[in-house]
């Protein structure tokens, strides 16, 4: 298992894929999908971070399939989801870019104001992290690039770029 799924979460998985089958949604899609859609619904739901992308990669589901299937089960289901928190995307990124706990801590810090300020709703968590953890190596004076963090946090240059320039603007951030 290289998603490292705690076995709880497993356990609900197995609980929401039941759930599908007795209520016939698996008709017409593949069970593959539906089996990790439904894992992906029980990580969502028990605040264990995981990407959908990472599940497409893993689960030889694409990612469309996927997404379209999770929120199948999410609608038929009336399964409540916590909105996910970019900062516990946070941790992962910054040990993929090799960066310090001192920026760790800085970008948490950017994160909470741009809570605070209510600029987070809607937008990709990994995308919010790897922007605030650009900006944090930015203040610090660290010459890590939008490349490398968009590499370490599996997204693309453009998703760091746009919110790293929403964040700076919205948070009145000024660098050299």
């Amino acid at each position: 298992n290289t998603l490292s799924i705690p076995e709880t979460v497993k356990e609900k998985a197995a609980v929401i894929y039941r759930k599908v089958l007795e209520k016939g949604l698996v008709r017409g899609r593949s069970i593959a999908g539906i089996v990790a859609a439904s894992l992906y619904a029980a990580c969502r739901s028990a605040r264990t971070p995981r990407d959908l992308r990472e599940f497409s990669a893993k689960s030889l589901v694409n990612r469309k399939e996927l997404s379209r299937d999770y929120r199948l089960i999410v609608r038929e289901l009336g399964i409540r989801m916590p909105v996910s928190d970019p900062a516990t995307y946070l941790t992962k990124v910054a040990e993929n870019a090799g960066l310090s706990g001192q920026i760790l801590g800085d970008a948490l810090r950017v994160l909470k104001n741009a809570k605070a300020k209510g600029v987070l709703a809607g937008k990709d968590p990994t995308g919010l992290a790897a922007a605030a953890l650009y900006i944090a190596s930015m203040s610090a004076g660290d010459k890590i690039t939008q490349k490398e963090i968009a590499g370490a946090a599996d997204i693309t240059e453009v998703t760091v770029r746009n919110r790293y320039k929403s964040l700076k603007r919205q948070l009145s951030l000024e660098f050299d």
